[in-house]
This record gives structure tokens, C-alpha cells and sequence, in this order.
């Protein structure tokens, strides 16, 4: 793909908040029974392993929430070739297309 045919292709991403909020929503319960096993052994003689607990669920679960989210990322990618003299438009409601706030005092 040389420099004059990039201009062929439309490159659009369709990502929802609705598309991961399963994910963050999961990950979220995830996190609150670590917490609530965490406190259950804070009774324990050696509170050191509540910490250990928590820093485990952590440790070992954020590489499978990273992962969920960036393979829902790359499948609403989508690359889709434009013929030539075809005139584009945005997307409404693309993030580019907002207008900046000010605020007013």
C-alpha cells in the first residue's frame, strides 16, 4: 500500500461503551469478591495474607480483562475500501465531530 492508495480506504471504528460493559461489569464483581475474601481473612493471625489475596485476584486477572478488551477493539475496526471520487461524511456522533465545551463563569 503505497501513499496514493491510502486515500481508498475508510477507516471507521464502531466500539460502544455497550460492547464492553460486560466486560467491566464482570471484572467489577471479580474485584468485589476478592475484597470480600480479603476481609474474611483479615481475622486470620496474619493479615499479610489478605493483602496477598487481593494483589493475586489483581495480579492475575487484568491480563484477561486487557485481553477482552482490546480483541473487542480490533473486531470493531473495520478498514472498508472507497471508490475513487466517492465523496465521504462523518459518522454522527463520532468523537471527532463533537464540539469542544466551554465553560462559562
Amino acid at each position: 500500500m503505497n501513499k496514493n492508495n491510502i486515500q481508498n480506504y475508510r477507516f471507521v471504528c464502531t466500539l460502544t461503551f455497550g460492547d464492553i460493559y460486560g466486560q467491566i461489569i464482570v471484572w467489577l464483581i471479580t474485584i468485589t469478591i476478592s475484597l470480600a475474601s480479603a476481609l474474611a481473612l483479615m481475622g486470620a493471625r496474619r493479615p499479610v495474607y489478605a493483602l496477598a489475596t487481593v494483589g493475586l485476584v489483581i495480579v492475575l486477572t487484568l491480563p484477561f480483562l486487557l485481553f477482552a478488551f482490546v480483541t473487542t477493539l480490533l473486531n470493531h475496526i473495520e478498514l472498508a475500501a472507497v471508490e475513487p471520487g466517492t465523496k465521504t461524511e462523518p459518522i454522527p456522533g463520532n468523537v471527532s465531530q463533537q464540539q469542544p465545551i466551554q465553560a462559562t463563569s
